[in-house]
Formats: C-alpha cells, sequence, structure tokens
C-alpha cells in the first residue's frame, strides 16, 4: 500500500527504532545521533579543521599506525578497497587474493575489473587462510601485493593476518588488509602486521551510520604511489588528493566531505578510545562468549571452529526444516531485533549474528537469545 505523504503521513515515520544485531550497521549511542545533528559548516572551517585533526590520532590509535598516514572516505568500504587497489597497483600487475568468503570474492572482482593480473588463493568457506598455504603459493609467484580479509563476514572467521604479514613483508611485496568487521571489535595492528594498506568502514564495530570509510597508507605505500608509471584512474579514488585535505598545511579541498558524518565518526572513536581498547574487546569477547553458549542451548553452533571464531560476528546454520528468513522476518516483526541473512552460497542457510561495537551488551545477548527461543 502506497504511503500518504504529509506530516502525519510522512515516510519518516514509519522508521523504528530495532535492536541492531546483524551484520551491520551496529546500535548507535546517542552521543553520536547528537553530533550528526550538530550544525553544518564548511570544509575549511577553522572548527572543523580541529575535528579532522583529532580524527587522525584517533584513526592512528585504533589501526596501531606508527609510519604512515590516515584518512576518511566518502562511502561504504568498498570505496576504501578500490581506493588502496586503485592506488597500489597499476594495470598488469600481478596481485594474489587470498579468498575464503564473499569478502575475498569481492576482491578478486574489483581487482580484475581494475585490469590486475589476478591470481587467487581459494580456501573453503568457513575455514582460515593458514600461513601455511600462503608461504606454499608465495613460493611459486612473484607478486607486486597481496591482499587478504581479516575477519570474514559471510562466515565468521578470522584469519591469522600477523603471520601472513610476515610472509608477505619477506617476499618483498605489498600488503593489504580488509579490516571492515575488525576494527574497534578486536585487535588491529598496522605495525605488527607489516600491513602497507588497511581499509575498513563505520558502520559496525564503530558503531557510527554508514557511509565512511577509514583508511591507513604506510609510507613504504606512499612511496609506491609516488613512483606510479601510469596516473590513477580517476580524480575520486586518488589518496594524494585526499591527503591534501587530511595532511595539507593549508588544507586543500578537492572533494566536498560529508561534514555531519566526519561529526558522529569523531564522537565514535572517542567513546571507543575512552573505555579504551582492551575493555571494548573484552566486552565483545564477554558477550561471544554468553551468546555460542546460549545457541549451544538451543540446538545451535556457529559456522567456525573455536579458535577462529570472530567474537563480533557469528555465522549460525539454521536447524534441519526450519525457513532461516522466516524466523529473521519473524524476529523483526515480533520483537523488534534485526540479525543478518546468508550470502553467496550460504544464502537462506544461515544467520549471520552480530555483537559489534554498541550491539555487543549482556542485555542485548539475552533479549535475542529468548526471542530466538520462542521462535524455535
Amino acid at each position: 500500500m502506497r504511503t500518504q505523504e504529509g506530516p502525519l503521513g510522512h515516510p519518516l515515520r514509519n522508521i523504528k527504532a530495532l535492536l541492531l544485531m546483524g551484520d551491520g550497521p551496529s546500535g548507535v549511542p546517542d552521543s553520536v545521533y547528537s553530533a550528526l545533528a550538530l550544525p553544518t559548516v564548511g570544509p575549511l572551517d577553522p572548527g572543523f579543521d580541529e575535528i579532522l585533526d583529532r580524527l587522525q590520532g584517533q584513526l592512528r590509535n585504533i589501526f596501531n599506525v606508527s609510519d604512515g598516514v590516515c584518512a576518511v572516505l566518502d562511502g561504504p568500504a568498498a570505496v576504501g578497497m578500490e581506493t588502496c587497489l586503485v592506488n597500489l597497483l597499476e594495470p598488469g600487475e600481478r596481485l594474489l587474493v587470498l579468498d575464503n568468503g564473499m569478502g575475498g570474492e569481492r576482491l578478486r572482482e574489483t581487482a580484475q575489473r581494475l585490469g590486475l593480473a589476478v591470481d587467487v588463493l581459494t580456501v573453503p568457506w568457513g575455514d582460515p587462510v593458514l600461513s601455511e598455504q600462503v608461504a606454499q603459493r608465495l613460493a611459486r609467484s612473484d607478486y607486486h601485493a597481496v591482499v587478504m580479509v581479516h575477519a570474514e563476514s559471510s562466515t565468521g572467521v578470522r584469519s591469522p593476518v600477523g603471520a601472513v604479514g610476515d610472509l608477505v613483508s619477506m617476499h618483498g611485496a605489498l600488503f593489504i588488509v580488509d579490516c571492515e568487521t575488525s576494527l574497534g571489535g578486536m585487535d588491529v595492528d598496522m605495525a605488527r602486521w607489516r600491513a602497507d594498506a588497511l581499509f575498513a568502514s563505520s558502520h559496525k564495530c564503530l558503531s557510527c551510520p554508514p557511509g565512511l570509510a577509514p583508511v591507513a597508507f604506510s609510507m613504504r605505500a606512499l612511496d609506491r604511489v609516488g613512483r606510479r608509471r601510469t596516473p590513477i584512474p580517476g580524480r575520486y579514488f586518488d589518496i594524494a588528493l585526499h591527503l591534501d585535505y587530511w595532511q595539507g598545511a593549508p588544507r586543500v579541498c578537492h572533494l566536498m566531505p560529508s561534514v555531519n558524518l566526519l561529526y558522529a565518526l569523531h564522537m565514535a572513536l572517542e567513546g571507543v578510545l575512552n573505555e579504551g581498547l582492551p575493555n571494548v574487546f573484552a566486552r565483545h569477547r564477554a558477550a561471544h562468549e554468553q551468546l555460542v553458549t546460549g545457541l549451544a542451548a538451543l540446538g545451535l553452533r556457529p559456522l567456525a571452529d573455536v579458535p577462529w571464531r570472530l567474537p563480533m560476528l557469528h555465522v549460525v546454520p539454521a536447524p534441519e526444516g526450519v525457513d532461516a528468513e522466516d524466523v529473521r522476518g519473524r524476529l523483526r516483526a515480533e520483537h523488534g531485533i534485526e540479525i543478518g541473512g546468508g550470502v553467496g552460497r550460504l544464502a537462506g542457510r544461515v544467520w549471520r549474528i552480530g555483537l559489534m561495537g554498541h550491539s555487543a551488551r549482556t542485555t542485548n545477548v539475552v533479549a535475542l537469545l529468548e526471542a530466538l527461543g520462542r521462535l524455535l
């Protein structure tokens, strides 16, 4: 039925608050919503200048950047992914994609569309990418770069990025890591991983509304950008233009940033860092353990094996004979709880239950388990 327009029937009135426990977005704190509603200013406003400086410091802390730069791009994590690939590789150069889920498949497809020479190390969905597998592939070929997903949201699996990063560094290639799901919910360490580029998103464990993609580049990566033989295709993905704004003195604004979303991200990161990263990670682990115990009582078990399970996102196969999508719909309609569905080869077969950022709370886990128990 068509929604009636007007003061009493405007479609915005149909937006209801939900308990967000899916694969994203996560719950947003009131302080972040309040930041969104602050007056909009110009991108070179002196007051906003201070916010940009503080954002860079916050991101350096949460990414653990010891030798590099940070920026925030407008768009989802896919914008960060494409920015990393476009800047660090030129058409025809060889890239090794480590693929163990939907995130890896998207990396492969994007790289192929950019005209790169793509090799793929494919690992079964539900398994991590192990360093031994990577070592065997690196021993056979030379690559300009290697790219992988830290926390695979399609399967709920983490991979040992640090061990892979050591191998890639010895190989002499650049190392690019997708941290979209992990940043803010578990340890992300650019320095220890020897990573050259990281990209993430605002709407998962950072508990900011969707629409921003934090990125970090090492100085080695920026040196590679400066030595390119071919121009970067398009202006939007040119990291040098973004850094003219984020690092420039004075700043040069080539592209209009999402000012109010950056207010919100600043407040979201402030909340994470004020709580303290060790405390934030411990809260995610505690909620994870509570959820897994409760799921077991319902006869449910996450897809990922124990050593590789993510603390913030759980892919749970639906029981035999249960319509996974029907349960998702009833959770939303009857209990006001949103969880995610399966993607790719797991579509219609699993639930993706998120305990990300502000949503990683004991009370939320209890509410979800009680509702699931009634429906099952």
